[in-house]
């Protein structure tokens, strides 16, 4: 059976309930992800799950290393990755509390971010119209229903550099642009896990309504909505694992890669194999 790897965002630094909890030190050829993976069993499911920014919130979105993080998960044997972050809204009917499942990503970043495994003598170009995996959120959202969540099943998500949130002149214009929702991490997670034929989903939290509303946002408003949204992601984390060990996998993500590396197979340096061996090894 399949492992399930769960991204922890802002205020999500644990998974309840884990049994069998084995902490583990993964290294990767791009540096070390943001903490050890703790792996354990969820539900009679085995679960990998790593605190993006390390336990005590220690890295900045800016600083995470992507690469690593996500090249840890599929080392572990991951395959599914279902991503809980925190984030603002555009929408006077995305609520605070609410819950978002992202289909497409807007990217705003300066680039600085490492959002691909591919370089360094190695061209590969991922199909990455539809960001993340519709089965994966097909499953969260039948869970969240199940619970009984204000869950939105579509919307786009904005990726903010950061760590600064917006003003409110940027606030209206991406408003004005009909996004959605306002992040800060999700984009490079998707793209790399997509690179990795790893399936990903977002699970966004709603905790305030970014700067364009006429309520004004604050860091005790924000603090106070995560952590009454940390109670309600572990209960839905529960009733989704089962969920997604009885689908398996039928998705196009497993084969992300067929198609994609355009270099010679014999001009690929030989480090760059060796490092790169879990992702593409299959096809070269």
């Amino acid at each position: 059976m399949a492992k399930i790897g769960i991204i922890g965002g802002s205020g999500l630094y644990q998974i309840d309930g884990l049994k069998h909890i084995k902490e583990t030190k993964v290294a990767t050829p791009f540096g070390e992800p943001s903490d050890s993976y703790i792996a354990g069993n969820l539900e009679g499911v085995e679960v990998v799950f790593l605190p993006r920014h390390g336990r005590g919130h220690r890295i900045l979105p800016t600083e995470l290393n992507y690469r690593a993080n996500i090249f840890g998960m599929k080392k572990l044997g991951v395959e599914q990755i279902i991503s809980i972050s925190a984030v603002g809204s555009f929408k006077e009917e995305l609520k605070p509390l609410d819950i978002v499942l992202p289909d497409q990503f807007v990217d705003r970043t300066n680039q600085g971010r490492k959002t691909t495994f591919f370089g360094n003598g190695i061209a590969g170009h991922i199909s990455f119209a539809e960001p993340v995996c519709m089965d994966l959120k097909d499953v969260i959202y039948n869970a969240g229903q199940d619970l009984g969540l204000a869950m939105h099943n579509k919307g786009t998500y904005l990726n903010i550099e950061g760590p600064a949130f917006s003003t409110k002149a940027e606030s209206r214009l991406y408003k004005s642009w009909g996004m959605d929702i306002i992040g800060m991490t999700n984009m490079p997670e998707a793209r790399l896990a997509r690179e990795a034929e790893i399936c990903y989903a977002t699970v966004a939290f709603v905790t305030d309504y970014d700067c364009w509303h006429k309520e004004i946002v604050t860091i005790e408003m924000v603090i106070e909505n995560l952590t009454k949204n940390v109670a309600t992601a572990k209960n839905l984390v529960k009733k989704i694992v089962p969920g997604l060990a009885k689908a398996g996998r039928k998705c196009a993500c497993k084969d992300a890669l067929k198609y994609a590396i355009i270099t010679d197979k014999k001009l690929i340096p030989a480090r760059v194999k060796k490092d790169l061996d879990i992702i593409i090894g299959k096809y070269i």
